[in-house]
């Protein structure tokens, strides 16, 4: 009996310690997911990409669906770069553009990169059929896109960013998960400058 009383009293407490762990990592989760919200909001450049963004704040909760205009122009795209190898470049513009550059348009066998530890765009360097390991992708590019990832991203200010990079194969999302968010395996850190000067050259580069 004396056993008994003190599990409980050793139960009642730990499931609120587990309940609360519980809360705070779905908190967690939260804030990132806003974080990133306020990243894209940073590099809109138009109206129409900003309404992308309230519309996925509406569809996902944190915003009052309110009526506007039907005649909206078709979804932006990725922004384009080409790094100094000829290679493709490809940033999201939000989380609903992350999600479908990462998980649908990009190949399993392109690099993905994202700023470890910051709220940033999710980004692709496409690579030729001739690279099959990490060890042939062209140098260059890979830190050109690092830069990237970390200028699109709130790390932007920092003097220098850690940047995750995998094949796009290691990119899963997780069931139940907001747009955008994702896991990766078996990654590789590069650390960067986001004000690299190589940045410029990239920037005149961009298409969208």
């Amino acid at each position: 009996q004396n056993a008994q009383r003190y599990f409980k009293q050793y139960a009642k407490p730990k499931k609120s310690r587990d309940r609360l762990e519980e809360f705070i990592s779905h908190n967690l989760d939260e804030i990132r997911y806003l974080e990133s919200i306020q990243v894209a909001l940073d590099k809109a450049s138009n109206i129409e990409e900003i309404e992308e963004i309230i519309d996925e704040l509406e569809e996902q909760g944190f915003a009052r669906a309110k009526s506007r205009s039907k005649g909206r122009a078709a979804a932006s795209k990725p922004r384009r770069f080409m790094s100094t190898d000829g290679l493709c470049i490809w940033v999201g513009k939000n989380n609903r553009q992350n999600e479908t550059l990462t998980l649908k348009t990009s190949r399993k066998t392109d690099l993905w990169l994202h700023a470890q530890g910051y709220a940033g765009a999710h980004v692709i360097l496409e690579l030729p059929p001739s690279v099959t390991s990490i060890d042939d992708v062209p140098v260059s590019s890979l830190e050109e896109a690092a830069i990237l990832a970390g200028y699109y991203s709130r790390g932007k200010d920092a003097e220098k960013v850690p940047v995750d990079y995998t094949f796009r194969s290691q990119v899963k999302k997780p069931r139940g998960a907001r747009p955008g968010m994702v896991i990766y395996d078996n990654y590789w850190t590069v650390f960067v400058n986001p004000s690299d000067p190589r940045l410029q050259g990239l920037l005149q580069t961009a298409s969208d």
